[in-house]
């Protein structure tokens, strides 16, 4: 008779009460063969240039499971108080490397 895989014990975190949160509003993705690269940044309205708050590397692997976690915390967030909208009529290019605007809002003619 074979046993059921034992579950994996989670791993206990510890947040040292010194630890600041850090806000993000605008985020830069890249990767190498090895490595996938979040650099989370704070863009200050009218400024030109976001400040990068936090750099994190992670193996592509962790990568795909923080991908598979945040889909399924969005969904139950989702699920509990509606669905986010986001901006329309946008490439990814304008997602990553312009400023946000709320899905209500038109651009601004420059």
């Amino acid at each position: 008779m074979t046993k059921p895989p034992a579950r994996p014990t989670p791993v206990k975190m510890d947040a040292p009460p010194e630890l600041e949160a850090t806000y993000a509003n605008l985020a830069r993705i890249a990767h190498s063969p090895a490595d996938i690269v979040l650099d989370f940044a704070h863009l200050l309205p009218g400024s030109k240039t976001a400040k990068v708050q936090a750099r994190i590397l992670m193996t592509p692997l962790s990568a795909k499971l923080l991908y598979k976690a945040l889909g399924e915390n969005l969904s139950r967030y989702e699920a509990a108080f509606g669905e986010i909208s986001t901006p329309r009529n946008t490439s990814l290019a304008e997602n990553l490397f312009k400023p946000f605007l709320p899905p209500d809002s038109e651009p601004k003619e420059e």
